[in-house]
């Protein structure tokens, strides 16, 4: 006879109820072939005597398995193992080993390269360089908080938890677009809003929306990495332009446009990624009437318009359009920290009302509540407090950066203090290698990360883009401290 009493282990600690562990384990026995097809199973009086549980609990598991198909009841018989069932073929299974992760997939499927990024798992004592993130540590929590609650304590806040609108929360997209209106010079209306789940979504809705294999769309010679990856994966051609002092060279997209069509142009114009420049004024009249006359789409990706530090920003090619060429991406995940998704697509009605649709698909909605909170956030003022007090920060903090580079490293890198954003380009010495640095900097716990990335279309530039605005002061201190002892060992 099958060892029952020895084969169940029943656990009374957990919120599992027991029957749901009897038939779990009896459905482990049946795919390992420990309890066959056909094999008749003890009535429940004598299996709840066995395992010293209430037969109305055997009763409950063997519905369960009966339900479920791996057993079958024979009247006046018993129950049996399902005598259909095929044999489950599958690895040999050791209790006593370690379960490890698979790895391999027992199938085919697609992958793409393209969108191969490299993940440093963090260790405790190290500092990670980064692209130019914001301090998670100045949050508004306690503001965010108190919203959230006086949200969910209306009333009628239960309508608000079903489906609702591809296009996000209605109330969050008036008071954006009247926000955007006034801080942007926009003119928009809510019909001209999607709201996203960050910049990515956007972008990637924007290239699914507008590029198909073999067409053609604009970049700089460095570029956001993840924009490259994301317009690659639709098999367009990427063709790059300089980018200088003054931002995309406008003449070399005309020259282009002359000789071929293309569908659209990619731009962060108030901070270039990952260069920090500003696209001149004269070169952003100059790509909206290129736009105009080749019919192309600008793709204007604002991610950090809020953080100017020497004048008022830049108003947005998105505010001078009125040919409906511009698609304006922006969000919120920056300005109070990257948990929060909730980010905005901007263009003609005609093209947000197809954005919608393809959304619809990869996620069907965004989170109401915290569309609301922020909805509540931008219209009592919070978020503008909240953007001039870290903005005091953030200038202080990349006053400091760039004043102990300058001290510490003038013969190492050279680099512009950046107008606004929370990053500095940062170009290394010829003499010097990235690939060296980082090796050695992580005897002092420093990771530089992936450097490589900077630069896609192989220009040998030696430059990388390294955020400031993530440490406080002290951080900043032992930052250049540890970068400092790894470029001392590299000359010694």
């Amino acid at each position: 006879m099958f060892p029952y009493k020895t084969s169940f282990q029943i656990d009374r600690k957990t919120n599992q109820a027991l029957y749901l562990q009897l038939s779990n384990q009896f459905i482990q026995l049946i795919k390992e072939r420990k309890l066959v097809p056909e094999t008749k199973l003890p009535g429940s009086r004598v299996l709840s005597e066995l395992l010293g549980v209430h037969r109305k609990t055997i009763v409950a598991c063997y519905e369960e398995l009966l339900l479920q198909g791996w057993v079958e009841s024979v009247p006046k018989k018993g129950t049996f193992v399902n005598s259909k069932l095929p044999k489950l073929n599958q690895q040999s299974f050791n209790a006593d080993k370690e379960i490890l992760l698979k790895e391999s997939v027992g199938f085919q499927f697609y992958k793409n390269y393209d969108l191969e990024r490299k993940y440093f798992k963090h260790q405790d004592g190290f500092m990670y360089l980064n692209d130019g993130v914001s301090d998670a540590r100045l949050t508004p929590t306690e503001d965010l908080a108190r919203t959230y609650r006086r949200i969910c304590s209306r009333k009628n806040i239960y309508e608000e938890m079903s489906y609702g609108s591809l296009f996000g929360n209605e109330k969050l997209r008036n008071t954006l677009a009247n926000y955007l209106n006034k801080t942007r010079g926009l003119n928009i209306n809510k019909d001209n809003i999607l709201i996203t789940r960050g910049s990515q979504m956007g972008i990637f809705l924007s290239a699914k929306l507008l590029l198909q294999k073999e067409d053609t769309i604009i970049v700089g010679k460095t570029n956001y990495t993840s924009a490259d990856a994301t317009f690659l994966q639709t098999k367009a051609n990427l063709l790059r332009v300089t980018v200088d002092e003054n931002g995309l060279v406008s003449d070399e997209i005309e020259q282009i446009c002359q000789q071929q069509s293309i569908k659209g142009v990619y731009v962060t114009s108030h901070h270039h990624h990952p260069t920090t420049v500003t696209l001149s004024a004269e070169r952003r009249i100059h790509l909206l009437n290129l736009s105009k006359k080749y019919n192309f789409a600008i793709i204007e990706d604002d991610y950090d318009y809020d953080f100017n530090y020497n004048h008022s920003p830049i108003l947005p090619l998105a505010s001078h359009d009125t040919n409906g060429n511009v698609i304006y991406i922006g969000s919120v995940c920056k300005t109070v920290a990257p948990v929060y998704r909730i980010g905005y697509l901007i263009a003609a009605k005609e093209f947000v009302n197809e954005a919608a649709k393809h959304r619809r698909f990869i996620d069907r909605q965004g989170d109401a509540l915290l569309e609301l909170a922020f909805e509540d956030f931008i219209k009592s003022g919070d978020l503008d407090r909240h953007i001039n007090k870290v903005m005091k920060v953030y200038k202080a903090r990349r006053d400091l950066f760039c004043q102990l580079l300058k001290e510490k490293f003038s013969d190492v890198f050279s680099f512009e203090i950046p107008k606004g954003g929370m990053a500095v380009w940062l170009k290394l010495n010829d003499n010097y290698s990235w690939e060296t640095i980082a090796e050695i900097a992580r005897k002092y716990k420093l990771e530089i990360g992936e450097w490589q990335r900077y630069d896609n279309a192989d220009l040998g530039h030696n430059s990388i883009r390294i955020g400031f605005a993530t440490y406080n002061e002290e951080e900043i201190y032992e930052l250049i401290s540890r970068l400092s002892r790894t470029i001392e060992e590299i000359k010694n």
